[in-house]
């Protein structure tokens, strides 16, 4: 998976590859297609059971799709933040310290 595209353009391309209509996937969503199409376009987000079952639909990895979908909703939130990269190595530290000390 590419670090440069984003969770919709991966969702689309693996559709598209596999020949899958956006009805067809946004049934096996139970969904509209219009929010399967917006969530392709990156206009609205899909949710991680939603992440989880497209994964499984497209026959993507798992763990790589939520990487990727957890990266993009932490940038959603800090990327109009002046010290958004400080902050976002500060909070990588206070969970490497919070693993450490629950294992």
């Amino acid at each position: 998976m590419k670090e440069s595209k984003t969770t919709g353009e991966v969702l689309r391309e693996e559709r598209e590859k596999k020949g899958l209509l956006l009805r067809q996937v946004a049934a096996m969503l139970d969904i509209d297609t219009a929010i399967l199409s917006k969530i392709e376009r990156g206009e609205r987000k899909a949710n991680k059971e939603q992440i989880i079952k497209l994964a499984e639909i497209l026959e993507l990895d798992e763990e790589a799709l939520i990487v990727q979908y957890l990266s993009e909703k932490i940038l959603y939130e800090i990327k109009d933040e002046e010290l958004g990269s400080k902050a976002l190595k500060a909070a990588e530290q206070k969970m490497k310290y919070k693993n450490k000390n629950n294992s």
